[in-house]
């Protein structure tokens, strides 16, 4: 989360977290949850952008603002949309992507963060939405190794990491694969982050 935040610092201000994002949209005109997520519609590949139409999570669907998402869709014309599910957890597997995109009917992809941001969003009476770029498919499942290597805040935790990776030493392959995918999706923000545009007067 630390690198995404840093991505989108230039265009306005930052929450890490659910507990900054409760208590720091004083002022804001907005709310855009920004960063990676996972695929979870086959057709999504890395570094793909999803402007999302709602966040689904726990029955719930919260609807982004239609006038937001549609012109950050005309500055970001390759964006691909449909809804994000959000959650608690990593979801790391191919049969749980499926199940999760069965279940949250039909959504597009995935993150831990859109559904805090959108029901902080509504708490605070101001317009939401989602850009999120893809960093793994709905295809891929992600090693153990790279699930390990998250600490609180999104950062990296490098010795859980090499921890791992000694008790599953086949997994390197597929981290290092995770990472070059995660630099692609990292590309795509960049790209993202310059095209966005605060909500609709």
């Amino acid at each position: 989360m630390n690198r995404e935040a840093t991505i989108a610092a230039a265009r306005g201000r930052v929450a890490v977290g659910a507990a900054a994002l409760s208590g720091g949209l004083e002022g804001a005109r907005g709310v855009v949850s920004f960063g990676v997520c996972g695929a979870l519609d086959p057709d999504l590949k890395v570094g793909d952008l999803l402007i999302a139409d709602a966040v689904v999570c726990d029955g719930e669907r919260l609807t982004t603002d239609g006038a937001w998402a549609a012109a950050l869709r005309a500055a970001l014309p390759a964006a691909r949309r449909g809804d994000m599910a959000g959650g608690e957890v990593i979801v790391a597997t191919t049969a749980a992507k499926a199940a999760l995109r069965r279940r949250s009917g039909g959504a597009a992809g995935v993150d831990m963060e859109s559904h805090a941001a959108a029901r902080a969003a509504r708490a605070a009476g101001v317009p939401f939405a989602v850009v999120r770029a893809v960093s793994d498919t709905a295809s891929q499942a992600l090693p153990r190794a790279a699930q390990a290597g998250f600490q609180a805040d999104g950062s990296v935790d490098v010795g859980a990491v090499l921890l791992a990776l000694a008790a599953r030493p086949w997994e390197l392959p597929a981290l290092v694969r995770t990472g070059l995918d995660a630099e692609k999706a990292f590309t795509a923000l960049k790209i993202a982050a310059a095209a966005l545009t605060g909500p609709p007067d």
